[in-house]
């Protein structure tokens, strides 16, 4: 199991994102925004969020009039994102399913993996599969973005060295029971799998600064290169139309080969796909 499969991760997970995201120490401003601009561009054949989590770009979507349907592999992110969906008056298709094998049995213009979604297929072969059954879920000409980061040496050198139980600390925020609880994370790297793997430490308080819980939480990502990434997609019929580096519209030049070691980014991709 991965760290969103668990109930108590999904029940509050927007809670610790929202966190997570005014701290600075994750850089998602506008991505709302920004899926909501590629869905009017590209999502007129209907728009998919896969990996969609407890629904951040899915309702986002809905709400301002696209037509999206969701799908997790977690069932307990599907089950929270169709709690939000039904108390917004919104009748969404919210499928739990594997991006490897998820089929609605229709076909989609625009098809969003958004934030780490892709990075959480653990290995090559899954990660090829996954686009692979995306191509076929897509019209003719439709469009995939997905997300990877520039691996940055520093940091995984760091991890290198880490053990499952060099815990530091992350963020506190307040739970879906109204307890404070503070968020640890021991994070490694192996250069071989390109693998970060490790556990999430949830520790809970009750108003008296007294520990009431404890729960360890395992995750799994793989670091993709984006020569990696060129070849994947080419491999899975697919073309690179574009790549975002962030959220505000800055695009990367897909000649420059030295612009990864400037900037250490998360990456959008605009992937089209091709006619064999």
């Amino acid at each position: 199991m991965d760290l969103h499969d668990f109930r108590d991760v999904a029940e509050n997970y927007d809670r610790y994102l929202e966190v997570m995201y005014t701290q600075g120490t994750d850089h998602h401003e506008g991505f709302q925004e920004f899926y909501l601009d590629l869905a009017r561009k590209h999502g007129s054949g209907g728009v998919v969020d896969v990996a969609c989590g407890t629904g951040a770009v899915l309702l986002y979507l809905a709400e301002r009039g696209i037509s999206v349907d969701g799908t997790d592999l977690s069932e307990e992110m599907c089950k929270v994102a169709s709690a939000k969906a039904e108390a917004l008056g919104l009748s969404l298709n919210i499928i739990p399913a594997d991006m490897t094998k998820f089929s609605s049995g229709k076909k989609y213009s625009l098809a969003i993996i958004a934030r780490s979604g892709f990075m959480h297929l653990p290995d090559q072969a899954l990660q090829i599969a996954a686009l692979k059954n995306l191509r076929e879920q897509l019209l003719p000409g439709g469009i995939l973005t997905l997300n990877t980061f520039d691996p940055w040496p520093p940091i995984q050198a760091a991890q290198m060295q880490t053990s499952p139980d060099d815990y530091s600390f992350r963020l506190e925020y307040v739970n879906h029971d109204g307890n404070r609880e503070k968020i640890y994370n021991a994070i490694s790297y192996n250069p071989y799998t390109q693998q970060m793997s490790g556990n999430w430490k949830f520790v809970e308080y009750n108003d008296k600064d007294e520990i009431i819980g404890e729960r360890i939480r395992p995750l799994m990502m793989r670091q993709t290169t984006r020569w990696e990434m060129f070849l994947l997609a080419q491999l899975c019929g697919f073309e690179v139309l574009d790549i975002y580096r962030g959220y505000k519209g800055d695009k990367e030049d897909l000649k420059d080969p030295a612009s990864a070691s400037r900037y250490q980014s998360n990456l959008i991709w605009i992937l089209k796909r091709k006619e064999q």
